[in-house]
Order: structure tokens, then sequence, then C-alpha cells
């Protein structure tokens, strides 16, 4: 049975095998100051903010932290469980990106490779300048790339990161659309210009769906398929996939119908409906334990259980900024002092941003309110996870101080 199937099987779901645990002194984690972290996420929950969270944390490979608290959802009394399915957003993307560095290392594409020698679509595209309150499409200066799209230096764009004249074609379009193929997105994405120069900026973007078709392309297979030959199956995470079924309606965790903070409407996806477009953007959901499995993989090299997901120096380049000081930084996504790899965001500074961590953490999150990140000199990672989507900022750094404090 493939992590697909399993996904939508309950009794081969609860097979998901866990990670060892130890207790957190043995590991070099203060036990009081992990308890006031649970404490504080518990008067999160007391206050509205979110309905309910999971926390696990682990070094040297070994849990040490694990809890659910809160509500699995608003409507209901049923308290949040280790085992609650997400929506995992953009966590999805360093799924996609390890499995695209698989075929790097099989030799089906190079970092260098344009984007159009795998999608044709892109070759003609343009670039969008506005000039005179006219947009003006002029040729790029160099083509896109494998690597523009893992590092999101593509000049590629997401509707809802500008209000420009190429964002508005974004949000005019039928980009969001789930009824739409992977190969028909990437070709409506390829018929809009692009907001900068490829390789001038980091614009958060649809490039990771683009990854995603081009996986499609080059291994002949749906994107869903591809992850649980090339991930998924091999890490033995059973109930991550781009859908669940309905035997899971009772696990599933939900949001406030509207934001507790703006009184804004909050609206997700259907975790129970089989989309037609595979996003490799932000289209899985997950539990916090699988999530932990390819966390835990990375800690390892690229490893688990015996099986190689990808190579030490490939995850080595993955994880290194990739930005540099020449890239300018658009959006307020990365935090001063950090850059971006291939598919993580990437610390280069140990101080400048307004939380704790390490020079050469990697880390990425979903804008549902889910989060892990991986520190290398610590020897340390955490999963969080949540449905509050509002408070994703908030509770992303409350979880990086909370945790960085009980490190001893």
């Amino acid at each position: 049975m493939n992590a697909a199937q399993a996904a939508l099987n309950p009794a081969a779901a609860a097979q998901t095998p866990p990670l060892p645990e130890a207790r957190p002194e043995t590991l070099g984690l203060s036990r009081p100051r992990l308890q006031a972290m649970s404490d504080a996420f518990k008067r999160e929950v007391d206050k509205g903010t979110v309905p309910g969270v999971t926390v696990l944390v682990a070094r040297g490979g070994q849990v040490g932290w694990f809890e659910a608290l809160g509500r699995q959802s608003p409507a209901g009394a049923a308290p949040m469980a280790r085992d609650s399915i997400f929506r995992i957003f953009s966590m999805t993307k360093p799924i996609v990106s390890v499995a695209v560095m698989g075929l790097v290392e099989d030799g089906h594409l190079l970092l260098g490779d344009p984007v159009a020698k795998f999608i044709p679509e892109f070759a003609g595209q343009k670039v969008g300048v506005v000039s005179g309150g006219r947009l003006e499409l002029v040729p790029p200066r160099r083509a896109m790339t494998v690597q523009d799209l893992l590092r999101h230096t593509s000049g590629l764009t997401y509707e809802h990161q500008g209000d420009g004249p190429v964002h508005k074609l974004y949000q005019e379009s039928r980009v969001r659309s789930r009824k739409i193929t992977n190969a028909e997105h990437a070709a409506l994405v390829a018929s809009f210009p692009l907001v900068c120069h490829p390789g001038d900026e980091f614009n958060y973007s649809r490039s990771t769906d683009i990854l995603g078709r081009i996986i499609e392309v080059i291994s002949g297979k749906s994107l869903g398929s591809f992850l649980t030959d090339r991930v998924l199956a091999p890490l033995q995470m059973t109930e991550t996939g781009f859908a669940t079924s309905g035997a899971n309606a009772t696990r599933l965790a939900e949001p406030f119908a509207a934001d507790p903070w703006t009184g804004d409407k909050v609206a997700l996806f259907n975790t129970l409906e089989q989309p037609v477009m595979e996003s490799g953007g932000g289209g899985l959901v997950s539990t916090t334990m699988d999530y932990a499995r390819f966390a835990l993989m990375l800690r390892n090299g690229g490893t688990l259980d015996g099986n190689r997901i990808i190579g030490r120096k490939t995850l080595e380049l993955m994880a290194s900024d990739h930005l540099g000081p020449e890239v300018k930084i658009n959006g307020t996504l990365l935090s001063p002092g950090h850059g971006f790899g291939l598919g993580f965001a990437v610390r280069r500074e140990a101080g400048v941003a307004p939380f704790p961590g390490s020079v050469g953490q990697y880390f990425w999150s979903g804008i549902a309110g889910t989060f892990f990140w991986i520190d290398p000199k610590e020897d340390l990672f955490a999963v969080f996870m949540s449905q509050g989507p509002g408070q994703r900022d908030y509770t992303r750094t409350l979880v990086r101080d909370l945790v960085y404090a009980a490190v001893e």
C-alpha cells in the first residue's frame, strides 16, 4: 500500500511509525521551560486566539516534547490530538523541492536548465514593466531556470503578494482553481508577464507549482504519485496527500469561521475533496508526526530508517542561502538576517531578526498556521501545527521564543 492509499485508509494511517522519544532532560531540554511553552499556548487557546495547536520538539534525533492542546475544531468538542490532520499549505514546498532535487541527482535535469526546456509555454514570457502608469512588456534579460523556481527568483508571483497590474492579472484569472490540471495551471502562469527579470528579485510565488508540473513532465506520473513513490512512502508518511477520505472527517483540524482579531471570514480548501490540480506549492494535508518524519530525514542528512531520500551534499546545497547580497528581497516573508535556499528559508546572521535561532537554521511554514524548522547547530528540530491563518506570524515567533528558551 502506498502513502496516497494509506492517507485514504484510517486503519493503515494508524500504522505511521512514531519517532523515538526520550525525557527532555536527557536531550538537553528544560522540562520546566517546555511546560511553560505549553502553558503559553493554553493561554492562547483560552483567549480564543487559535482553536488548538500541536507542538513537537526533538533534539539528537529523539522527541523530547509532543503535546496537543485545545480543540481540533471550534465547532466541535473533540480535543486536538497528536494525529489530527492539517492543511499544511506552503509546507508542501520543501517536500516538492526535495523531490525535484532527487531528479537532479538522477541526471534528469540541471539547476541551470531553462524552465522552457520542460514547459515550452515559458519560452515567450515577457517582463511587465510599469511606465507612465502603463504596463509595458519587455524581453527578459535571461531565461528563467529551475534554480530560479526553487529560490523564488523566477519573476513569477502570487496574486496576494501585491496589487500591481501583473498581480491583478493573476487575481482575475482561474489560477487559484483546484479544478484545472497542473498542465493548464502552468500554461496559465506562463501567459502572465513576469514581475521582474529572472534572478533580480526574491518574490514569493507560484514557482513551486511550476516545479510540480516539471516533475510530471519528466516522470510521466502525476505529482501525487511521484511524491508518494520518492518521498512519502519511503518515509512512511502514510497520512500526507492532496486529500483525505470522509472516514477521517472527525480528525480534521479546522479554523475559526471568522478571524478572532479582524473578524474577516476564513475560508480554507476542503480536505475531503480530491483536487484536479495537485498544488506543489500548497496542496498537501498532513499530520504532525508525518511531517516530523520528513524533518528527521532532513536532520539525518537525507536518510531515515535506511532509506536515502536525498544526498547529504545535495541537502547541504538546498539549505544554503542562494540569494546573497545581490538579489533584492521583496515582501515581508523573509525576516532580517535571512535568505532563501532551494525550498527553505535560511538564517544567515545570528542577530538582526526579532527571534532566536542559529546561523544555518532552515525552515518554512504554511499560510494556515503550520511551521517547522531544522537547527543543525543545536541538533534540534520542531514541528508546530495549527489552523489559524491570521495568527500565523504571531504563533511562529512565539513557538521559536519558547522552544529556544528550553535549550540548555
